[in-house]
């Protein structure tokens, strides 16, 4: 075994050694020849370290056993730990230190953090600075302590956001009823000018095309999150992010209802008609098939009034962003595809003039700035300190307090069989 005296100068190979006189042979080529961990770096190792990316180790025992091996190796060189400038484990036995935000610098012998609280994870909490207020999250109402990347799965999460957006769906489909009644009569409110469709001759079979580029996003998108590792949070956040969307789409449809955009809709104004399509039961059931039809011309569902913004573009774009964002940036082809459908996708909505320019551009604003305001606060942990963010995006703390960090693009055969696939992508 590797002498112990000075670990600081050891070298890959001794680690090595020293993994496997302490039964961690399992682990020396992932250590020393994937990541070439040595004397310094093996002192500086913690076990946020190993629970989180890239070494991501999972079975439970051996975590905990090697953290605790290192911990003695750290007492043992405790002159050595204090060259290197680290805090030595041994004056935190229960616990790890992980910073909140900001700058951070060694002052004296002490960790400081300019109004920065120091979290623990056994629950306690040390604050530094210039009397910032204690800093701790919240699990569920719960305080609780998150280790350095670690991408709980959460599955009950996850089923309740798809439960969530479907109710969305739903709602959509009932709203889209009622604005069909209070569609404005096309001889009273014409078209409105628009630059592009006063430009642009109709495509009759355009609109089609768009809900098939779609529909290749979409199968190229359920691909991914089968063979995603992480396809628990992905579907959570899209679902998220699309029920969300959808909810103010329907807002902004009921508050405002425009004229057709094109004479080819034949769409009768029903505003004097309270009971245009009978009575409740009657909506609830043209509802019912908006819903499973998914608002789509290929399921034979025609609406009118649902404009002001296309809902149309914000399943297409949020679908480009998912696949573009959840595939590792050497797929050059696959980004570049995905790109096409979506570019081609609001084209083809366009030349169908079904709806305005206007309608596609909100659309893919509004979509594109959630996407990335959602992701953003997800992979930073920002929301942590904003109060702010915790009021007026609940959801999103509620989904997202137990992912530390940003996700990454690991992907394994989900199934035990067949066997070559699961090693092939594993």
């Amino acid at each position: 075994m590797a002498s112990e005296s000075g670990v600081s100068a050891w070298s890959c190979k001794q680690v090595a050694q020293w993994l496997q006189a302490e039964g961690f042979a399992d682990y020396v080529d992932l250590l020393c020849a994937d990541h070439r961990l040595d004397g310094p770096s093996l002192l500086a190792l913690t076990e946020a370290d190993l629970r989180g990316p890239p070494l991501s180790l999972t079975v439970l025992g051996d975590i905990k056993r090697l953290a605790i091996s290192l911990r003695q190796l750290q007492r043992q060189n405790h002159a050595q730990v204090q060259e290197l400038g680290l805090q030595p484990s041994d004056s935190l036995p229960a616990a790890d230190w992980t910073w909140d935000r900001g700058d951070r610098h060694r002052n004296g012998g002490e960790f400081t953090g300019n109004g920065i609280a120091l979290r623990q994870r056994n629950g306690t909490e040390a604050e530094y600075g210039s009397g910032a207020p204690l800093l701790h999250t919240h699990s569920n109402g719960r305080s609780r302590q998150h280790l350095a990347g670690r991408l709980d799965p959460e599955v009950w999460k996850t089923i309740l956001s798809v439960i969530y957006v479907f109710l969305v769906f739903g709602f959509t489909s009932f709203v889209m009823v009622i604005v069909h009644e209070r569609v404005p009569d096309m001889r009273t409110y014409p078209p409105l000018p628009d630059i592009f469709l006063d430009s642009v001759p109709r495509i009759p079979w355009a609109f089609a095309m768009a809900e098939a580029c779609g529909l290749i996003l979409c199968y190229m998108l359920m691909l991914i999150l089968l063979l995603h590792k992480h396809r628990s949070i992905l579907i959570r956040r899209l679902c998220s992010l699309m029920g969300t969307v959808f909810l103010l789409r329907c807002c902004t449809m009921f508050v405002t209802s425009l004229s057709v955009p094109g004479h080819h809709l034949k769409c009768t104004s029903k505003v004097r008609s309270f009971h245009a399509y009978g009575n409740l039961m009657e909506k609830i059931q043209r509802a019912l098939t908006i819903w499973v039809g998914f608002g789509m011309t290929l399921t034979g569902v025609q609406t009118c009034g649902d404009y002001m913004f296309s809902g149309h573009t914000v399943v297409i774009t949020l679908l480009n962003f998912f696949v573009t964002e959840y595939t590792p940036r050497t797929w050059n082809l696959i980004h570049t595809i995905s790109w096409v459908l979506n570019l081609f996708g609001i084209f083809f909505i366009l030349a169908a003039h079904e709806h305005y320019s206007i309608d596609v551009f909100i659309a893919f604003y509004i979509t594109t700035r959630l996407f990335l305001y959602y992701h953003t606060l997800a992979n930073t942990r920002a929301y942590q300190q904003s109060r702010r963010a915790r009021i007026w995006f609940p959801m999103f703390s509620f989904f997202e307090c137990n992912v530390n960090g940003p996700v990454p693009n690991q992907y394994h055969w989900p199934f035990s069989k067949p066997a070559f696939m699961k090693t092939l992508i594993g």
